[in-house]
C-alpha cells in the first residue's frame, strides 16, 4: 500500500518533493537548516559577504571597542567553551547568541563568532552551504548536510544498535504504520540499491503522517507511533504514546460514568428526599438566604435543585470514585508495561546507563554566560580553578522564586477573593429585582456567571503563569537543559494547578461551613455574609464550576489557541518580513522549501502538551465524585487533541530537533502524586461534601422505621425571627401572605426552646465522627487496592521480558563460540580462511536477533 502511495505520486508532486532541499549541486540532501538574521548594508550581495568575511585586524578593532578588554585567558577559555559547544545538537545561534550580547551586540562580532561556530562544524565533517540571497528579507540560511562517515562515527557515539542478521519481517499490521516502517527500514538499508530511487520520496514522509496520523478522518485509527518516532525522535513518540494510552484508558472510564449518570436519572423519581421537597403539600418556611432584601421562602421552590443533585449524588457516586481509582493505578500500570514494551522495541534499554558514562546534556549557554560574569569578577590567581555557580551565587534567585510564587498563589486567592464578593453582591442584587422570573433564578444565574468569569480569568492567568514560570527559571540558571525542563514543569504544575482548582476547591471544601446561623452569621465586612449553599447542597455548584471550567479550557484553551495562535504568529512573522508587499513579484518565483518552513512557529517543547493533559487528568481524578461524565468530556477532547496535536507538529511547527528519551519523565511521578491525592479529595467529597453520610446515619441511626423518610425535617434546624440581630432582619416579612414566626435551615442545632438554645447537638457530633471514620477508611482501603492492583500486573510485559532474556543468552553464546574458534586456530595449524570457515558455520545460528558488538562500519 506505501510503495502504491509513493509510486503514485505526479511528476509535479515529485518536484514538490525535491524541491529546497538538496545543495545547488543537487545531489547532497539537506539533512538541517540554520537560520539567521542579519543587516543587509546598501542592499548588495557584495556588501553583506564583507560583513561575514572579517580579517584579524577587523576583529582587533573590534575588540578593542569593548569598554573592559577581556584578557587572554579571558578569550581562551570562552573559546573553549564555543568549542564545546559546537555539537550537532546545538544550533548556531542558540550556542553563540550569549557571545555576541557579550561584545554589545556588534554586527561583525555576531558574525565573527558565526563564521567560528561554521568552521567547527567543517571540522567536524559536515558540509555546509550559505544561502544569503534567500525570498525572505533580512533572513539568512545555512544548509547542512552530513556525510554518511560522520552518521557513521556519531552513531558509533550514541551506540546505537543495527540488526547482525539480515532478515526483513512483515508483521499483519492494523494499517499502514508496519508498512511504512518496512518501507522506511529498506531504503535506509545502504545494501538495497534497487530502493535508492525512493530515497528522495522520504521527503514526502511528513505528507504520509499528514495523511496518515494529522488527519480527523481517522480518529478511529491507532496511530502510527514508529513512525512519528522515525521523524520527530523518540521524546516526542513517547508523548504521543503516552496520550494514546491515556485516551483508550478513557473508555471503560467513560463508559462506567455513563451508567453511574444513567442510575441516577432512573432513580431520581425513588428519591425520599426529592419526593420530600418537591410534595406540592411541603409546607416548611425557610430562613432568609441574605440579610434585608431577601425573605423568608418555601421550601418546595427548590424542588429543581434536590433534584439535579441526585443525578451526581448517590449512592453509586461511591462506587465510581472507588472504581476510578483503581483505574489510576491501572492506567499507571499499563503505562510502565508499554513504556517498557517501547524501550525494548526502540532499543532505549541502556539508555539511561549510556547517559551515565557519556553525559551529552551540555552546560546551557545562560549558565556559560553567568560562570563567564563571575570569573570576570576574580582575581588572577583563581582562574586556575573551574568555575561554576554554587549556592550561594543562586541564592538571590531562589529567594525571589520562592516570593514570587507565593505572590502569584496570593494572587489566585485574591481573585477568588474577589468572586466571592460578587457571588454574594450579585445575590442581594438580583432579590431586588422586580421580576419574578429573575428572583426565582436568582441561585442558577448567580452560579453560573461566577464559573464563567472563573473561567475566563483561569485562561488569562495560564499564560501569565506559564511566561512568569519561564522567566522564574532562567533567573536560577540551571546548569543544563534537563535541569531547566524540570524546574520549569515543576514551577508552571504548581501556577497552574493553583489557578484551575482553587475556585473549584473552595466550593467543595469552604462554601457553607463558615457561615454561622440566623441571628449569629459570619461577615467578611459588614454587609457580606458568608455563602450558604444550596438545600440540595454545594455538590451541585461544584459540578457546574468542575465542569465549565473543564470544558471552557479544553474548548478555548486546548483546541482554539492550539489552533489559532500558532496561525497568527505566523500571520504576523508573513507580515513583519515584509513579504506581503511583494505578492506580485513572489508568483514568478516560488520559495524554497525552507523559506516557507521559516515562517511557522519555533517548537517550544512539550511541557504545554504534557501539563494540559495533567490538569484534564486531575479533573477526571481529583473530582470525579461531582461529575461522573469528567472521563467521557475528556475522552471526546483527546479523540481531538491527538489528531489537533499532530496536525499542529506536522503542519504548523518547525520540525523540532529528535531528541532521545527513555521515559516522560518528571510527568510520571506528577501523574502519580495526583493519582494518590485524588483519593484524598474524593473521600473528603463524598464524605463532606455530598449528603451521603448524613443520610447513611439517618437511615441506621435515626429513622423510626430504617427508611428515608423524615430525612429533611431531621437535617433542619429551628429559629426563632425575634432573635434576629437589629438591622438584619427582612424588608419584607409578608412576602408568603402571612406573619412568620419560625423559620428552619439546615444545620443541626438545639432548637430555641431548649435549655442550650442553638448549640450544636449531638447529631452533627455524631455525623462529624462518622465522616472522619469513612474518609480514614475510604483511603485507607483504596491505596491497599492499589497496592495489590501494582503487585498483581508486572512492570514489564512476559514476551519482552523473554525476549530480552534469550537475547542475553544468544549474545552470551556468540561469544563463547568466538572463544571456540580463537582456541581452534591456537591449538591447530588450520589457516585464517579456515578460522573465517568456522566462524562463519558456528555463528550462522547465533547471530543476534537485534545487536551486535560496536563497529565503526555501524551507522544510522
Amino acid at each position: 500500500q506505501t510503495l502504491e502511495l509513493l509510486k503514485a505520486l505526479t511528476p509535479e508532486e515529485n518536484i514538490h518533493c525535491q524541491h529546497g532541499i538538496f545543495f545547488q549541486d543537487g545531489q547532497r540532501k539537506v539533512d538541517y537548516v540554520l537560520t539567521y538574521h542579519m543587516k543587509k548594508p546598501g542592499g548588495s550581495r557584495s556588501g553583506r559577504q564583507s560583513m561575514y568575511m572579517l580579517t584579524e585586524r577587523a576583529v582587533a578593532r573590534s575588540l578593542r571597542r569593548v569598554p573592559h578588554m577581556l584578557s587572554e585567558h579571558h578569550r581562551h577559555q570562552q573559546a573553549k567553551r564555543a568549542k564545546d559547544s559546537a555539537t550537532l545538537q546545538a544550533p548556531a545561534e542558540v550556542q553563540t547568541s550569549f557571545l555576541g550580547d557579550a561584545f554589545n551586540g556588534h554586527e561583525d562580532q555576531k558574525a565573527f563568532r558565526r563564521e567560528e561556530f561554521e568552521g567547527k562544524l567543517r571540522d567536524m565533517g559536515l558540509e555546509l552551504e550559505k544561502d544569503e540571497d534567500a525570498n525572505v528579507s533580512g533572513v539568512g540560511f545555512l544548509k547542512i548536510h552530513a556525510p554518511w562517515n560522520v552518521l557513521c562515527r556519531e552513531a558509533e557515539f550514541m551506540k546505537l544498535k543495527l540488526p547482525t542478521k539480515k532478515v526483513y519481517e512483515v508483521k499483519k499490521s492494523r494499517g499502514v504504520v508496519e508498512k511504512i516502517s518496512t518501507l522506511i527500514s529498506k531504503i535506509l538499508e545502504p545494501l538495497h540499491p534497487q530502493f535508492e530511487e525512493l530515497t528522495w520520496k522520504l521527503v514526502c514522509l511528513s505528507q504520509l503522517l499528514y495523511e496518515e496520523w494529522a488527519n480527523y478522518s481517522v480518529f478511529y485509527k491507532y496511530q502510527p507511533i514508529g513512525l512519528v518516532r522515525k521523524y520527530f525522535g523518540e521524546k516526542i513518540g513517547l508523548y504521543f504514546a503516552w496520550l494514546g494510552l491515556y485516551t483508550q484508558m478513557l473508555i471503560p472510564a467513560s463508559l462506567v460514568g455513563i451508567i453511574v449518570f444513567l442510575y441516577g436519572c432512573a432513580t431520581v423519581n425513588d428519591d425520599i428526599p426529592s419526593m420530600e421537597i418537591c410534595h406540592p403539600k411541603t409546607n416548611i418556611t425557610m430562613c432568609p438566604q441574605c440579610d434585608q432584601v431577601c425573605s423568608y421562602w418555601k421550601l418546595s421552590t427548590a424542588c429543581g435543585t434536590a433534584r439535579a443533585s441526585h443525578l451526581f449524588d448517590n449512592p453509586a457516586t461511591v462506587f465510581f470514585s472507588i472504581f476510578m481509582a483503581l483505574w489510576a493505578a491501572m492506567f499507571m500500570e499499563h503505562w510502565k508495561r508499554r513504556q517498557m514494551r517501547l524501550n525494548y522495541e526502540w532499543d532505549l534499554t541502556g539508555f539511561e546507563d549510556e547517559e551515565v558514562s557519556e553525559p551529552k546534556d551540555h552546560p546551557r549557554a545562560e549558565y556559560e554566560f553567568r560562570v563567564m560574569q563571575k570569573s570576570m569578577r576574580k582575581d588572577r590567581k583563581s582562574q586556575h580553578k573551574e568555575e561554576k555557580l554554587t549556592c550561594q551565587d543562586r541564592l538571590p534567585a531562589y529567594m525571589t522564586n520562592i516570593v514570587m510564587m507565593l505572590l502569584m498563589i496570593g494572587v489566585t486567592f485574591a481573585i477568588l477573593f474577589g468572586v466571592i464578593l460578587y457571588r454574594i453582591s450579585m445575590k442581594a442584587a438580583l432579590h431586588m429585582s422586580s421580576s419574578p422570573i429573575t428572583r426565582n433564578n436568582v441561585q442558577l444565574t448567580v452560579k453560573t456567571t461566577a464559573a464563567i468569569i472563573n473561567l475566563v480569568v483561569i485562561l488569562i492567568l495560564d499564560e501569565v503563569y506559564g511566561a512568569f514560570a519561564r522567566w522564574l527559571t532562567v533567573l536560577e540558571a540551571p546548569k543544563t537543559e534537563k535541569s531547566f525542563e524540570e524546574r520549569l514543569i515543576f514551577k508552571t504544575f504548581i501556577l497552574k494547578f493553583f489557578n484551575a482548582f482553587t475556585p473549584i476547591i473552595y466550593i467543595a471544601f469552604f462554601r457553607g461551613r463558615l457561615v454561622g446561623r440566623p441571628g449569629s452569621y459570619l461577615y467578611l465586612s459588614e454587609s457580606y455574609r458568608m455563602e450558604e449553599c444550596a438545600h440540595g447542597g454545594c455538590l451541585m455548584e461544584l459540578c457546574i464550576q468542575l465542569s465549565i471550567t473543564m470544558l471552557g479550557k479544553q474548548l478555548i484553551q486546548n483546541n482554539l489557541f492550539e489552533i489559532g495562535v500558532p496561525k497568527l504568529k505566523k500571520l504576523i512573522r508573513y507580515i513583519r518580513s515584509k513579504q506581503g508587499a511583494f505578492q506580485e513579484e513572489e508568483r514568478q518565483k516560488k520559495l524554497q522549501r525552507y523559506e516557507i518552513d521559516h515562517f511557522l512557529e519555533p517548537f517550544g517543547g512539550l511541557t504545554p502538551e504534557y501539563m494540559e493533559m495533567i490538569i484534564q487528568f486531575g479533573f477526571v481524578t481529583l473530582f470525579v465524585a461531582s461529575f461522573p461524565l469528567a472521563p467521557l468530556f475528556a475522552l471526546l477532547n483527546n479523540i481531538i487533541e491527538i489528531r489537533l496535536d499532530a496536525k499542529k507538529f506536522v503542519a504548523e511547527l518547525r520540525r523540532p530537533v529528535a531528541a532521545r528519551a527513555q521515559d516522560i519523565g518528571i510527568w510520571y511521578n506528577i501523574l502519580r502524586g495526583v493519582a494518590k491525592v485524588a483519593v484524598i479529595i474524593n473521600a473528603f467529597v463524598i464524605s463532606f461534601t455530598s449528603d451521603f453520610i448524613p443520610r447513611m446515619v439517618y437511615q441506621y441511626m435515626y429513622s423510626p422505621d430504617g427508611s428515608m423518610h423524615g430525612f429533611v425535617n431531621h437535617t433542619l434546624s429551628y429559629f426563632n425571627t425575634s432573635h434576629f440581630q437589629e438591622g438584619k432582619e427582612t424588608m419584607d416579612p409578608l412576602l408568603l401572605g402571612y406573619p412568620v414566626d419560625i423559620c428552619r435551615y439546615k444545620d443541626y442545632r438545639e432548637p430555641p426552646w431548649s435549655e442550650t438554645p442553638y448549640e450544636i447537638s449531638k447529631e452533627f457530633w455524631t455525623v462529624l465522627a462518622v465522616r472522619l471514620a469513612f474518609v480514614i477508611v475510604f483511603q485507607n482501603v483504596v491505596m491497599l487496592m492499589n497496592d495489590i492492583v501494582d503487585w498483581l500486573i508486572p512492570d514489564i510485559p512476559k514476551d519482552t521480558s523473554l525476549q530480552i532474556h534469550k537475547e542475553k543468552i544468544l549474545l552470551v553464546d556468540l561469544f563463547m563460540k568466538e572463544e571456540q574458534c580463537k582456541t581452534y586456530m591456537h591449538q591447530s595449524t588450520a589457516s585464517p580462511s579456515d578460522y573465517d570457515h568456522c566462524c562463519r558455520s558456528k555463528n550462522s545460528t547465533a547471530a543476534h536477533p537485534r545487536s551486535r558488538p560496536n563497529n565503526p562500519n555501524i551507522g544510522s
